[in-house]
C-alpha cells in the first residue's frame, strides 16, 4: 500500500516533550488539511535524546496511543539527524556519527524498535540515514569496512526483529551532495567493495534490509537523472525504502540576460548559516561543485558565460518559481515518470522540505501547516496522475 507523509524533521524538537508539542501545534493542523477521516502519514524524526526517552516504562505505549488516536501513521523514520538538527549551525555536524561508528548503527536499530512498537500491526516500515560520511572520512583506509561491518550488524539486528515480531523494516541509506556517495552509482561502488559478502544468509540479509532512501533534490544537484538512478537500483538488487520528495533551487543566468543579477542578488538571501547548502554550476566547459552555497557565491560573481546553478537547499515543492529564481520540482514528475517506465514499486513517499524556517522571510507561509499542507496536496495529486507502468 503506498504511504505518503511529510517529515518532521522540518520542526525543532531534539528531546521528547518538545517532539510531541510539536507534532500537536503542527501535524495536526496539516492532517485536518489534508485528510478528512483516515490517518496521515508522517516521516517522524527521532533524536538520539528522544530515542533514549523513549526508553522510560510505558513512554512508546503512550507514543503510539497518541499518535492512532490522533491519525498520525508514522510508516517511516528519520534517522540522518542524530542531534539537534535545528541549532543556529548544522552545517557538516549533521553527518556525525559516521557510519563507521558503533553509534550509529546503535541509534539505528533503537529507531527499529521503536518503529516496531508504534506502527500498527502488519504495517511495514523504513527508515533513512545518511551515506556513511562526509567524504573526507574515506581519507581512512579502514573506513568502508567498518561502515560495512556496522551495517551487517544493523542488517541483523532488523531481520531479529523481524522473525519475532512479523515487522519488515527497511533502512534506505540515502545519497547526498559531497558524501562517500552522491548518487546511484557511487552507491553500487561501495556496495561491491564492502557490502557483498560471500556468505549467502549475510547478502540476503542486507538485500532485505539494507536499501536506499532516494532524495529527488540530490539527484537533480548531481544532474544525475531520474531513470538513470533508479536503473542503477535495480541493476544492484537495491531496495527502495523510500523517495524523499523534495525540490532543489535552480538558476539559470546569463551575462547578456538583463534580469540574471538581480536572480544572482536574490540567490544571496538563501544563504543562510544553519544548513550546508552543496551547489553545482554548469557551464559548457564542464560542472564545477562547491560545498556550499557562500562558497560557490564568493567565487563566480556577475556571469561572464551562460550558467545553470543547482543548490541543496530543499525548497517547497509546490513552487515552481521563487522570485527570479526557479526550482527543479519538474525531477519529481519525472521521478514518478522513472518509477513507472521501469516497473518499480514504491510504497513509502515523504516529502521532506526541512528548510522552511531558513526560508527567505519574502517565502515562507504565515502558518507553516498551511504550507506543509499545500506541498502535500500537490503531491497527491502528482501521483493521481502519474503513468500507468510500461506506458
Amino acid at each position: 500500500m503506498i504511504r505518503v507523509g511529510y517529515c518532521t524533521n522540518v520542526h525543532a524538537g531534539a528531546d521528547l516533550r518538545t517532539m510531541r508539542e510539536q507534532l500537536e501545534r503542527h501535524s495536526l493542523l496539516v492532517r485536518d488539511q489534508v485528510t478528512d477521516d483516515g490517518p496521515m502519514g508522517i516521516g517522524l524524526w527521532i533524536s538520539a535524546r528522544a530515542a533514549d526517552e523513549l526508553r522510560e516504562p510505558h513512554a512508546l505505549d503512550d507514543l503510539a496511543d497518541w499518535l492512532g488516536r490522533e491519525r498520525l501513521l508514522p510508516f517511516t523514520l528519520n534517522g540522518f539527524p542524530y542531534g539537534d538538527f535545528h541549532q543556529a549551525v548544522v552545517k557538516h555536524r549533521v553527518y556525525e556519527p559516521t557510519w563507521a561508528e558503533p553509534q550509529r548503527a546503535d541509534y539505528t536499530l533503537r529507531l527499529a524498535e521503536c518503529l516496531d512498537r508504534i506502527l500498527p500491526p502488519g504495517e511495514p516500515g523504513s527508515i533513512s540515514t545518511l551515506p556513511l560520511a562526509w567524504r573526507d572520512a574515506t581519507a581512512d583506509p579502514e573506513f568502508g569496512r567498518a561502515c560495512g561491518r556496522q551495517l551487517t550488524r544493523v542488517a541483523e539486528g532488523l531481520d531479529r526483529l523481524a522473525q519475532s515480531t512479523g515487522r519488515e523494516i527497511v533502512l534506505g541509506l540515502e545519497p547526498e551532495p559531497g558524501c562517500v556517495f552522491d548518487t546511484a552509482a557511487g552507491y553500487g561502488d561501495f556496495v561491491a567493495k564492502h557490502l557483498s559478502p560471500t556468505d549467502t544468509a549475510t547478502r540476503e540479509r542486507l538485500r532485505r534490509h539494507v536499501g536506499v532512501c532516494h532524495d529527488i533534490c540530490h539527484s537533480a544537484v548531481m544532474r544525475e537523472s531520474q531513470h538513470e538512478a533508479f536503473r542503477t537500483y535495480r541493476e544492484l538488487g537495491l531496495r527502495i525504502a523510500k523517495i524523499q520528495v523534495s525540490s532543489a533551487i535552480r538558476l539559470r543566468v546569463h551575462p547578456e540576460h538583463p534580469d540574471s543579477l538581480a536572480a544572482i542578488e536574490q540567490l544571496r538571501t538563501f544563504a543562510e548559516d544553519r544548513y550546508l547548502h552543496q551547489t553545482t554550476v554548469a557551464t559548457a566547459s564542464g560542472v564545477r561543485f562547491y560545498d556550499d552555497l557562500p562558497e560557490a557565491l564568493a567565487e563566480r560573481g556577475a556571469p561572464t558565460e551562460s550558467e545553470e546553478w543547482r543548490i541543496h537547499f530543499h525548497v517547497p515543492i509546490h513552487h515552481d518559481r521563487l522570485g527570479w529564481i526557479s526550482s527543479t520540482n519538474d525531477e519529481i514528475r519525472e521521478c514518478l515518470t522513472a518509477l513507472a517506465d521501469l516497473a518499480l514499486s514504491v510504497d513509502h513517499f515523504e516529502v521532506e522540505t526541512y528548510a522552511w524556517n531558513v526560508l527567505p522571510q519574502a517565502h515562507r507561509w504565515e502558518r507553516l501547516a498551511d504550507g506543509i499542507a499545500a506541498e502535500m496536496r500537490w503531491f497527491l495529486n502528482e501521483l493521481t496522475r502519474r503513468p500507468a507502468s510500461g506506458t
